[in-house]
């Protein structure tokens, strides 16, 4: 278990080390399909859920040698280590998420509920990122972007069903603002 978390710590301390250079080659590196969703929960927003799809390249990489029972496919107890090694890989850069209500920065707490699935050669980690305060959606005006603004990540939302609302009523929307793409706005009410 042991070489596994070392693997996995190698490849977000590279992905660490190559975002912080990032500025100088201003294009990415690693690309991820980005679906979220707000969580609303008695009519204030609670958190995201995210689930970011990794390309190919990526994938190859951080799954090197973690095939422990060697039978070719890649289980949730088999990338714990590694789905642990990104989320504390992440932390240092807030997650790519900024969340604003009224123009106001929000805070996150650490994420919880998260995990890696190997799908069809692609990997995706799932987590859910909590406000450390929850946010009223009604009269509010609720963004959230998620982006690297150093571009060595490039994140794209996926084409159908990109952002969502979840546990909300029907009242409630979630739109990618235009031209950007990295921001996306909740709407409740009319």
């Amino acid at each position: 278990m042991q070489s596994i978390f070392n693997r996995g710590a190698r490849a977000v301390a590279l992905l660490a080390t190559l975002t912080l250079a990032a500025p100088a080659t201003a294009h990415p590196h690693v690309w991820i399909t980005v679906r979220a969703d707000v969580i609303i929960e008695n009519g204030a927003a609670s958190g995201m859920r995210h689930a970011w799809t990794f390309d190919k390249f990526y994938t190859e990489m951080a799954i090197a040698g973690l095939d422990a029972n060697k039978d070719g496919r890649y289980d949730r107890e088999e990338l714990a280590g590694l789905a642990k090694v990104n989320m504390d890989g992440l932390k240092e850069f807030e997650y790519f998420t900024l969340a604003r209500s009224n123009n106001t920065k929000l805070a996150f707490q650490p994420p919880s509920d998260y995990w890696l699935e190997h799908t069809n050669g692609i990997l995706t980690l799932h987590f859910v990122l909590p406000l450390a305060q929850p946010q009223p959606v009604q009269g509010s005006a609720l963004t959230f972007s998620i982006y690297d603004p150093t571009y060595f990540i490039a994140f794209e939302y996926a084409k159908d069903d990109p952002v969502r609302v979840e546990g909300a009523a029907a009242a409630c929307t979630a739109a990618l603002e235009r031209p950007a793409g990295n921001t996306f706005k909740v709407v409740c009410g009319g």
